[in-house]
């Protein structure tokens, strides 16, 4: 490639760039549609609506999910992260559960049953839910804040039989420490990392509803925490109703509470709302409702890359204005975090993070802000964030060993 050709295809990069902007000036940032958060959704809300208190859209939605889903199988016959990826055993398991339970509710799509249990037969040997079990222990190791929600997945959508034996294969998770102050997190090396204490919170109370521990103490223990844990996780739950924005975390939260005798919870409620309100058109939902914080900053640098100003003065300051509006100001209810720094999202349910913090001070810099105090903020925020050995985890100072806490 010339120079000439290299320059001209940079114009081109930068002017398809400023093109995605959105009407008030800052990129939005779609995710692709999911099978994993379809699958979810589609089984959060075929739950609630056996329980009677699904949205208005609730069966249309989740139909059309389960025919979404249906269309965008892969030629192997399993489901990826996104359309055209290739089939993994977690997304795969997620979707066969689902269309076992639709199927009881006479939403029959035999062929993709079918195509899911030989993808997992080939996999895993067997569908016999220990052999299944033990595939998605596997693959995740120690750190149970996936594999424990897709097995209760399973259990819920009556993939791993009727009554209590299902359990059995669903680790406890310690939903009882949420009692505890935020602070005490650090030095009790959870399994799950910091951003899944609202999984951690329903996912252990539905275990402990269906499956009680048979030590009197751990017992008496959870009952007196019950009320107490779902207090906290409705105070965690933000304006949107979706935690962390994300559909998986969210439908997990509305099948494990609608399932252990919470279906009237308002934490339930706003949970399926918000699911109700993230469904595409097309039928699919994405695992997340917008990237738009981090797109934009990303957007500003790379604009600014070569030296020069990324945008005329008058198309700067929109942007500038927008992302100061965005830095968290107060201690976020969900993890704590001090003020001072950005989420990947400008919607209710983002959480400060390590990644979009800087981005956004790069960004910033850029659009030649001169707001010294949000700036001194942000890089207070940074500097108490990093963990003892120098690195920087992505949400909360040291939490743990597992990916997004420890430093990376």
């Amino acid at each position: 490639m010339t120079l000439q050709e290299l320059e001209g295809f940079a114009s081109q990069a930068k002017s398809d760039l400023l093109a995605e902007r959105n009407v008030n000036g800052y990129w939005e940032g779609r995710l692709s549609d999911s099978a994993l958060a379809t699958s979810v959704a589609v089984a959060a809300l075929l739950l609630a609506k056996r329980k009677g208190v699904a949205p208005a859209r609730g069966a249309d939605l989740a139909k059309a999910g389960l025919k979404w889903l249906d269309e965008n199988r892969n030629e192997d016959g399993g489901w990826g992260d996104c359309p055209e990826s290739p089939s993994n055993v977690s997304t795969v398991v997620l979707c066969w559960a689902t269309f076992r339970m639709a199927a009881e509710e006479g939403l029959k799509f035999h062929d993709s049953l079918e195509s899911a249990e030989r993808w997992l037969t080939k996999e895993a040997g067997s569908l016999a839910p220990h052999a299944l079990a033990k595939v998605i222990y596997r693959r995740y190791g120690k750190d149970r804040t996936f594999a424990v929600p897709i097995l209760t997945h399973c259990v819920l959508c009556g993939a791993f039989g009727a009554g209590k034996q299902g359990w059995s294969l669903v680790k406890p998770l310690p939903f009882e420490l949420a009692t505890l102050p935020h602070g005490f997190f650090k030095f009790l090396r959870l399994q799950v990392v910091s951003y899944a204490l609202p999984a951690l919170i329903a996912i252990g109370h539905a275990r402990h509803h269906h499956r009680p521990s048979l030590n009197p103490f751990a017992r008496i223990m959870r009952l007196w925490a019950k009320p107490r844990v779902l207090g906290r996780l409705e105070r965690m739950q933000p304006e949107s109703g979706g935690f962390l924005e994300a559909t998986p975390i969210t439908a997990f939260v509305a099948m494990s509470l609608v399932t252990s005798g919470q279906e009237d919870h308002a934490v339930m409620r706003e949970a399926l709302g918000f699911l109700a309100d993230q469904a595409r058109k097309n039928g699919s939902w994405p695992i997340d409702a917008n990237l738009a914080t981090w797109v934009t900053t990303l957007s500003v640098n790379a604009l600014g890359a070569c030296g020069e100003n990324p945008l005329p003065a008058n198309e700067c300051a929109p942007i500038r204005d927008w992302l100061l509006s965005q830095q968290h100001r107060v201690v976020h209810p969900y993890t704590n975090a001090e003020p001072g720094g950005w989420a990947w999202t400008n919607l209710s349910g983002g959480v400060p993070d390590a990644d979009d913090t800087p981005s956004a001070l790069l960004a910033l810099k850029k659009l030649g802000t001169t707001d010294l105090t949000s700036i001194e903020a942000a890089v207070r925020w940074l500097i108490e964030l990093q963990n003892k050995d120098g690195g920087m985890p992505t949400f909360c100072r040291g939490w743990g060993k597992l990916p997004f806490d420890r430093s990376s």
